[in-house]
């Protein structure tokens, strides 16, 4: 039987368990068999995953229970530990709701990363045996990254470059293990501890979270759909002193909104204006849906933006290779931040992502992409006018991954996602994209996850919930 046979066992079997007395006796395997019309095979996997999830317990010869007691583990005191290392500079969560493992069975709609399907598996499987084959498998990288994938990144940016425009070299572009420890070299070396970080709100919680670790004040800035007011981003300027404005101008995470162009140039005018920099986070630059990529970093040659670009969401979450363009000074504090961070980025990634990238076939995966998102999108979209109708969508993302969610007033967000959860269902409080507190209610759903054809069921078990919260 298939995943999809073992899933559905799998998740009636939970929602049993849930009003099931602790010792409870499981219906036999013979009994799942004949209920089911499935394998032994499948309910034995299935059976195993309650196993391992702790909500039951087989004693041999008797048969399956609802296990009555949980396994204690062995108590162990780290208190020394809160004396050895202080307070915490950053009160952000270990992790965010977006990074959180979850049952086979349940319906994933939190995680930031697309499925398996929409990647380019065999373009990257093809080349990380050709890269392992070359020199890069045992040779050190340049701290500023292999030249070839530099040259590439600065030609797609070069590409989209107006007239009159100097184009960046390939010495502006420094390789990254992915645009997370960009952000926190961009922080560190060009904000710093205590300085004012200009920052739209609702943006990427990864941002947020490597701001705090950096010791940066944030100074959040309203941004609807089509982006932050230059208005107020004037009088954010005059009022904090900041000297960099962190944004999303294409596909922004979370709520897939593209800046238009004018909004753009206005922005990149008020950053020269006030001597400060635009750190332009360009994530989704390969997951357009409706429209194409406009980089603010294509107008700029005197330095003013500091552009990053990643490839891990597009090409392979294994393949974790991004690029920062940066020119003068503000590239060099960037590179020594770098150079003591990690070194240099693994040449085998970079050859790797380099081959991908380079294929005729990674065009035509890209059009593909664009036309897989584009019907999951609106599937989910859809199911939610459908069967969840109080959940408001603004207006439809034009790209990127995810759907951002206005819930109706007064909802508890967080007692919304855990009655999800509990009916298997898995989806992102909106909190977490909020550099200071929420404008109103929201949740994030990524419509790019595993199994589409369940966002009618994720969107019913939404509007049911969202019903019994009225």
């Amino acid at each position: 039987m298939d995943n999809d046979s073992t899933g559905r066992i799998l998740s009636e079997l939970r929602r049993w368990i849930a009003s099931a007395p602790p010792g409870a006796r499981v219906p036999s395997n013979r009994a799942l068999m004949a209920e089911y019309g499935a394998s032994p095979v499948t309910v034995q996997k299935a059976m195993h995953a309650l196993a391992s999830l702790g909500l039951v317990e087989s004693r041999p010869g008797v048969g399956t229970f609802v296990r009555s007691v949980p396994v204690k583990p062995r108590l162990v005191d780290y208190g020394w530990q809160t004396a050895a290392l202080g307070s915490p500079h950053s009160r952000m969560p270990v992790l965010s709701s977006t990074q959180r493992a979850v049952a086979p069975d349940a319906i994933a709609l939190h995680s930031g990363y697309p499925a398996r399907e929409l990647l380019p598996e065999r373009l990257v499987r093809t080349a990380i045996v050709r890269a392992a084959r070359t020199d890069a498998v045992i040779a050190r990288s340049p701290a500023t990254g292999l030249p070839e994938l530099q040259a590439w990144f600065a030609t797609e940016l070069a590409a989209t470059a107006p007239a009159g425009v100097t184009p960046p070299t390939n010495r502006d572009v420094l390789i990254l293990p992915g645009s997370q420890s960009g952000l926190s070299s961009i922080f560190r070396a060009l904000v710093g501890p205590g300085q004012p970080l200009l920052i739209e709100s609702p943006t990427y919680w990864g941002a947020i979270l490597a701001a705090a670790q950096a010791g940066v004040t944030l100074a959040p800035i309203p941004a609807g759909p089509d982006g932050p007011d230059p208005d107020d981003l004037a009088r954010a300027f005059a009022q904090t002193g900041a000297r960099a404005f962190y944004a999303q101008p294409t596909y922004a995470n979370p709520t897939g909104a593209q800046w238009p162009t004018e909004r753009g140039l206005a922005v990149l005018e008020i950053v020269r204006e006030h001597g400060a920099f635009l750190v332009e986070d360009d994530w989704a630059h390969d997951l357009a849906i409706d429209t194409d990529p406009r980089p603010i970093a294509a107008h700029d040659d005197d330095g003013h933006v500091i552009s990053l670009r990643s490839l891990t969401k597009s090409v392979s979450p294994s393949l974790r290779v991004a690029a920062l363009i940066a020119r003068g000074p503000a590239r060099d504090r960037i590179l020594a931040d770098r150079a003591a961070e990690s070194m240099y980025v693994s040449g085998l990634l970079q050859a790797a992502a380099l081959d991908v990238i380079t294929q005729p076939a990674w065009r035509t995966h890209l059009r593909g992409l664009r036309e897989q998102l584009r019907a999951r999108r609106d599937l989910l979209i859809q199911s939610l006018r459908e069967h969840a109708p109080t959940a408001h969508v603004e207006r439809p993302p034009v790209g990127g991954l995810n759907l951002w969610v206005r819930l109706p007033d007064g909802t508890d967000v967080e007692r919304v996602v855990r009655d999800c959860e509990v009916r298997g269902v898995i989806i992102a409080p909106g909190a977490e994209w909020f550099p200071a507190e929420p404008s109103g209610p929201y949740i994030r759903l990524n419509y790019s996850g595993e199994h589409p054809d369940r966002f009618p069921e994720a969107a019913r078990v939404i509007g049911d919930v969202l019903r019994t919260h009225a």
